[in-house]
């Protein structure tokens, strides 16, 4: 076998593997390496059309791989921080809402998380007003029947940034990596709620016995 026949022989064993992989990261890393090879093979067979495709597929792979490597490392810094959502932002879509608009109600089929950039809004139940760089709907997606607790209104002109959960999960799919820290921004966030929750009960506690002493 000459040289060029096992350039393509192996750049094939490396196509075959880019194809059945399910974690991007190696994915791409075996793309690239057949991408390598087959340019290689299409040099010394002479195949000219063959050298170019996968010199066109080389540079995409780079940037791909790139771009995912960046995903994961901002999910690594935010999950060792503050809950900052700048991450996520490329991969959210704009969406703007004025006073009086009724972003989700309670109950509704939770299909979205958002991020406040402007305005404020306010959940309902809870009393709760959001003010911008606010997470919501985020808890939706690991929900045993992905529904809505609680209805969220815009108290004044803003914007939010919402991406689908079935984004969500194609992001998860393609770096376990990703599915791990979000599950942990997640449950940060979760633990942050229920504290605000007990800091409104000790406030209202506090009230009631407010009221009682002046009674008394």
């Amino acid at each position: 076998m000459d040289l060029a026949n096992l350039l393509g022989l192996i750049g094939g064993i490396f196509y075959v593997a880019s194809v059945t992989l399910r974690t991007m990261i190696p994915l791409r890393i075996a793309a690239i390496i057949s991408n390598i090879l087959f340019m290689g093979y299409g040099v010394l067979a002479k195949a000219l059309p063959t050298f170019f495709m996968y010199a066109v597929l080389l540079p995409i792979n780079c940037v791909r791989l790139y771009q995912i490597q960046q995903l994961v490392k901002r999910v690594k810094v935010a999950s060792q921080g503050d809950l900052d959502m700048e991450w996520l932002k490329p991969f959210m879509t704009k969406r703007n809402f004025k006073a009086g608009d009724t972003l989700f109600h309670k109950g509704d089929v939770a299909n979205a998380m958002y991020y406040t950039v402007t305005g404020k809004f306010l959940v309902k139940e809870f009393n709760i007003v959001l003010p911008p760089g606010r997470v919501m709907g985020e808890l939706g997606f690991l929900s045993p029947d992905n529904k809505r607790t609680a209805t969220v209104e815009c108290l004044e002109d803003g914007q939010v940034l919402f991406i689908i959960y079935d984004k969500v999960r194609e992001l998860y799919f393609q770096d376990p990596d990703f599915g791990f820290y979000f599950l942990k921004l997640t449950s940060e966030r979760l633990l942050q709620n229920i504290a605000q929750l007990e800091d409104e009960l000790e406030s209202c506690k506090a009230r009631v016995r407010e009221l009682e002493a002046a009674q008394a």
